[in-house]
């Protein structure tokens, strides 16, 4: 089975699910796929009788990425077009309670740090930077050393003050936020990489999904080669995440309109193609309290909640 929300003129870019509340579901979406326009964000409720509207704010220009504060359940940051990071409230229905504006591209990734105690927010833009905020947008430092447009930024969820970029210079790179230095470059395809990610089981495993097709699974004791090389989809890799239920499976979605399941483990790791969109799939994650459910959105103006025949439901 399979919900659908469905918002007219908005392009999904990302979804994420809410880490506090198991049916709750942001997407940054964007007017006019993202090429010009203004943005909506959108807070979503699944339930027995459909995927309902909680809450949506607008914005002047696209939005990019959306995450959750890992500290306070009513609270969003999203980035946009206009080079902004926002924080958005839950409980305050007109304007976000902070924007910060330092970035002079487009911010085409976010993401809130896991690890306790830290509180951090990262952002990943087109100026070929990478920004460190505090919880109340505040940079902390700039880094740099990219020669290319940063599409993906996400923190490690095991080492505290490390987060991973992917770039269209065709690096990954790992960064320590305490020397605001990059730890390791990582030349991981020959093409431009859309999107990165961290095994949530293993703190030494990322994998990076490029404009090449491929994704790459990456030891980062030995990155000379990937450890698994995956073929399937037919057009570039928007984004890839690896299963909290496995430590071996992940989900990738691509501008060939589907979302494809992987287990790098097996002989033949293809688990399955889901087609369920009719443009590109730019949004993507994994439920953290539902097991194996997965949440993704399109350019077609959907956004879908389902779980793949090939992970079936288990308890925990």
């Amino acid at each position: 089975m399979v919900n659908v929300f469905r918002s007219p003129a908005r392009h999904g870019y990302a979804v994420e699910v809410s880490p506090f509340i198991p049916n709750r579901v942001a997407c940054a979406s964007s007017q006019y796929y993202g090429i010009a326009g203004g943005g909506t964000l959108l807070v979503l409720e699944d339930n027995p009788t459909g995927i309902s509207l909680v809450q949506s704010w607008e914005w002047s220009d696209g939005l990019f990425d959306v995450s959750w504060s890992e500290s306070n359940e009513h609270i969003l940051v999203a980035g946009g077009g206009d080079g902004s990071l926002q924080l958005w409230d839950l409980t305050n229905h007109s304007a976000p309670l902070r924007v910060a504006k330092e970035h002079t591209q487009e911010v085409y990734a976010v993401d809130w740090s896991q690890t306790r105690g830290e509180n951090l927010i990262v952002s990943a833009s087109w100026d070929q930077t990478a920004k460190v905020w505090d919880s109340g947008l505040k940079c902390l430092s700039t880094l740099r050393g990219h020669e290319g447009v940063i599409y993906s930024s996400i923190w490690s969820p095991h080492i505290p003050g490390c987060f991973a970029t992917a770039s269209g210079d065709g690096t990954l790179r790992i960064w320590d936020v305490k020397t605001a230095l990059c730890r390791l470059a990582v030349p991981a395809h020959k093409a431009e990489i859309l999107s990165c990610d961290w095994c949530k089981y293993d703190q030494n495993l990322l994998a990076t999904g490029s404009v090449d097709c491929s994704v790459r699974i990456w030891d980062l004791r030995n990155v000379r080669q990937p450890l698994s090389q995956l073929q399937g989809h037919n057009y570039a890799i928007r984004r890839l995440k690896f299963s909290p239920f496995s430590k071996t499976v992940l989900a990738s979605c691509s501008y060939d309109f589907t979302v494809r399941f992987w287990d790098f483990n097996l002989p033949q790791p293809l688990l399955e193609t889901v087609e369920h969109h009719s443009e590109f799939v730019c949004g993507l994650d994994f439920n953290l309290h539902v097991p194996n459910q997965v949440v993704d959105c399109a350019w077609d103006e959907t956004v879908k909640i389902y779980t793949p025949a090939c992970l079936p439901p288990v308890s925990v």
